[in-house]
C-alpha cells in the first residue's frame, strides 16, 4: 500500500523560506514520477512543480517559476519542495502526488486530475 506524508508546512512571513518534504512508503519513488500540489480556500487545486523518476525533468507553475524548487533523495524515498520568496497567496494546502503507473523518462504529472497517490497535505500560511 502506497503512503505519501507530508511535512514541514507552517506559519512564514511574506519573503522566508520554507521546505517541504514528502516521505513515501509502498514503493519506490526512485521508479515513478512525483508532483507537488496546492488547494487554497475556496479555489481547485492546482499544479505547482514535478519531477520525472529520474529525475532529469522537472516543471513548475508560473505562479512559482524562479522561486520554488522540486528534488527527490531516492535513498531516502523523500521528495522536497523548496520554496524561497513566499508570497501571501502562495497560501494553501500542499499536496505530494506520486503517479500510479509507470511512464516514460521525460513524464511529469502536471493535472490533479490524473491518476495519482495523494499525501493529506501540510498547510503553508504566508503573512503578509
Amino acid at each position: 500500500q502506497v503512503q505519501l506524508v507530508e511535512s514541514g508546512g507552517g506559519l512564514v512571513q511574506a519573503g522566508g523560506s520554507l521546505r517541504l518534504s514528502c516521505a513515501a512508503s509502498g514503493r519506490t519513488i526512485a521508479s515513478y514520477p512525483m508532483g507537488w500540489f496546492r488547494q487554497a480556500p475556496g479555489k481547485e487545486r492546482e499544479f505547482v512543480a514535478a519531477i520525472s523518476w529520474g529525475g532529469g525533468s522537472t516543471d513548475y507553475a508560473d505562479s512559482v517559476k524562479g522561486r520554488f524548487t522540486i528534488s527527490k533523495e531516492n535513498a531516502k524515498n523523500t521528495m522536497y519542495l523548496q520554496m524561497n520568496s513566499l508570497k501571501p497567496e502562495d497560501t494553501a494546502v500542499y499536496y505530494c502526488a506520486m503517479e500510479r503507473h509507470l511512464r516514460n523518462s521525460d513524464y511529469v504529472p502536471r493535472t490533479p486530475e490524473g491518476e495519482l497517490y495523494w499525501g493529506e497535505g501540510t498547510l503553508v500560511t504566508v503573512s503578509s
